[in-house]
């Protein structure tokens, strides 16, 4: 009873849990936070300094006493603690402005599709720990086809290819269910690792996780494409030397560093096209396969997949914030949706 009081007060939201990063749909208004899946904590005391944003701008730059860590690994739960506090605070952060001290939602969140009973019941003890009056969760890609407006309830096939910070989700979607799918741990962060890698082993350079991180957004590519800059500087500290180093990169060196991963994606699609029905590939060959999550704004992919699968691709509308969405769209109809979400602990859907 008093939950349920609670609950009148408070707002239902929906969570896209990233590895990267964290967003938060409020029911009735939208995207509300968008901040990253970075927590930083004094490992003296175990106090929590700082989550988000704040958090982020730490990264690489704390003392010894203070760690600045992502909690979740991979798309899956790697510290539970930090995670239930992070959730907490995001929680918080949308009741803000409302008269609830003690707010009791209603929450959803987006799981990968390849993860384990454990992992869920990781994410679930950690929403409902973080102050969930009813934690509903479902599966990344199946959010993302709901918030990229496919229609999954249909009897005809659906490809959704969402690339996050830690997983690729690749789902054929039929009925309201997936009919084959293929959860990969190759995906923006991997691409990222990529490029310090390649630093380390063409120009004995060190670079950091940010530098990486904008290397590939200013000229990273899966496929040549025209427009854009043609070099961009590389800096970090000469592995040789030990002194700072400042190198120009082209788009191809980049291309080049990416390669592996963006075929290990590709070859993930094609495979997950290669188990399904005839008659659902049929569809998609008429509809095409849609990208999501921030892998789907590297340049090129979309080109280089469909010049591989010989179907169409199209990028989903502002496809960062489709899985987002998608938990949105769930809570809004949340009874007429019940029947996608993926069971709890408890072995049923909560009412």
């Amino acid at each position: 009873m008093i939950n349920r009081l609670l609950g009148l007060l408070s707002h239902d939201i929906g969570i896209d849990l990233g590895t990267a990063n964290t967003l938060v749909y409020v029911r009735g208004k939208g995207i509300v936070i968008n901040e990253p899946s970075v927590v930083a904590v004094n490992v003296k005391t175990k106090q929590v300094l700082a989550i988000g944003d704040e958090a982020k701008k730490m990264v690489g730059k704390t003392p010894a006493s203070i760690v600045a860590t992502r909690p979740l690994v991979d798309g899956v739960v790697s510290d539970f603690e930090v995670t239930e506090q992070m959730l907490k605070y995001f929680i918080n952060k949308v009741h803000k402005e409302t008269y609830s001290v003690f707010p009791r939602p209603r929450v959803v969140v987006g799981i990968p599709s390849g993860v384990t009973e454990v992992e869920k019941r990781a994410v679930e003890d950690a929403a409902t720990n973080a102050g969930a009056r009813q934690t509903f969760l479902i599966e990344e890609p199946m959010a993302a086809a709901i918030g990229s407006r496919l229609p999954i309830q249909d009897a005809a096939g659906s490809m959704i290819v969402d690339i996050g910070g830690g997983t690729t989700e690749v789902a054929i979607i039929s009925l309201g269910g997936i009919v084959a799918s293929r959860s990969l741990r190759t995906a923006g962060d991997e691409l990222s690792d990529d490029i310090i890698q390649y630093a380390r082993e063409q120009f004995n350079l060190q670079i950091g996780e940010r530098t990486a991180e904008n290397i590939k957004i200013a000229v990273g590519s899966a496929y040549p494409v025209s427009g854009g800059p043609k070099e961009v500087p590389m800096r970090g500290r000469d592995l040789v030397t030990g002194l700072p180093k400042e190198i120009m990169v082209t788009p191809e060196q980049i291309r080049q560093a990416l390669s592996k991963s963006v075929r290990e994606i590709v070859e993930a699609v094609k495979i997950t096209i290669e188990e399904t029905p005839p008659e659902l590939v049929a569809d998609i060959m008429e509809r095409g396969i849609y990208l999501a999550g921030g892998g789907a704004l590297l340049k090129g992919l979309d080109t280089m997949l469909s010049k591989e699968t010989k179907m169409p691709v199209h990028k989903a509308d502002d496809p960062l914030t489709a899985v987002a969405r998608g938990t949105g769209l769930v809570l809004e109809d949340i009874d007429a949706l019940k029947d996608i979400l993926v069971p709890t602990q408890y072995g049923k859907i909560p009412r």
